[in-house]
C-alpha cells in the first residue's frame, strides 16, 4: 500500500534496524524534525547516488533530539524501520520546505540459509582478524542479519544500495559472502605487503633452505 512520506535524501544507504545520528542544519530539514516532534510522523531517507535521488530508501523514526543549538540546528537520533520504493518524488512537499513522495513498502522475506550464515560468520571473523580489528568485533550475535554487518565489510555505496534492493535474506547473504570471499585474498596480500615494507632496511632473521 502506498503512502505519502517526507523525504530526506542523503549520500548514504541506511539499513533497517540501523541507528543513525544526524546533525540537522538546513531550514527545510529543521522544519521536518519539528513536524516529527509535533505530529509523530516518520520520514524516509532515500540514497542520493550517482547525482540523483535513488528510488529505494529506508523509512526512519525520530528517537530523540539530543541537542538544540541557538541557531535552530539540532543533533538527532533516529532508528531505521523498513525499505521503501519511491513511486512519485516531489522536490517540495505541498505546504512544506522539504521533499516528499508517494512510497510503497518493499517485501522482506526472511529465508536465511544457515549454512551460508555460518560461512559469513567465519569469513567476517577472518577479515577482522587479518585487519587487526578482532577486538572490536569478537563475536557476531547468533541472530545477526545481513543488514547488521553491511556497513562493516567494505562495501561501496553502490554495493550497499544494491543490497538494500534485494528482497530476500538469502539473496543478501549470497551477495555478502561473495564480496568477502572476493576481497579476502586482496586484504591478505595487502597486509603481507605492509609487513614487507616494514622489514625493508631492518636485520632479517632468515632460515636458509636445506639442499
Amino acid at each position: 500500500m502506498a503512502k505519502y512520506l517526507p523525504l530526506f535524501p542523503l549520500q548514504v544507504v541506511v539499513f533497517p534496524g540501523e541507528k543513525l545520528n544526524l546533525h540537522i542544519f538546513e531550514p527545510r530539514y529543521i522544519q521536518l524534525v519539528l513536524d516529527c516532534l509535533e505530529t509523530g510522523i516518520t520520514f524516509g531517507i532515500p540514497a542520493y547516488i550517482k547525482n540523483g535521488v535513488g528510488i529505494f530508501g529506508t523509512e526512519v523514526e525520530l528517537v530523540q533530539v539530543e541537542k538544540k543549538y541557538d541557531s535552530g540546528e539540532m543533533d538527532i537520533r533516529t532508528k531505521a524501520l523498513s525499505v521503501f520504493r519511491i513511486r512519485q518524488f516531489d522536490k517540495v512537499t505541498p505546504g512544506k520546505l522539504y521533499a516528499g513522495g508517494q512510497v510503497e513498502a518493499v517485501a522482506d522475506v526472511m529465508d536465511e540459509n544457515i549454512v551460508i550464515k555460518n560461512k559469513i560468520r567465519e569469513a567476517v571473523q577472518e577479515l577482522y582478524s587479518i585487519l587487526g580489528i578482532g577486538n572490536l568485533f569478537l563475536k557476531l550475535p547468533e541472530n545477526f542479519r545481513s543488514f547488521d554487518i553491511a556497513h562493516t565489510i567494505g562495501l561501496s555505496l553502490e554495493q550497499e544500495y544494491m543490497l538494500l534492493q534485494l528482497t530476500t535474506e538469502s539473496e543478501r547473504q549470497l551477495l555478502i559472502l561473495e564480496h568477502i570471499e572476493r576481497i579476502l585474498p586482496v586484504v591478505v596480500e595487502t597486509e603481507r605487503l605492509k609487513e614487507r615494507v616494514k622489514l625493508n632496511g631492518h636485520f632479517k632473521n632468515l632460515t636458509p633452505p636445506n639442499f
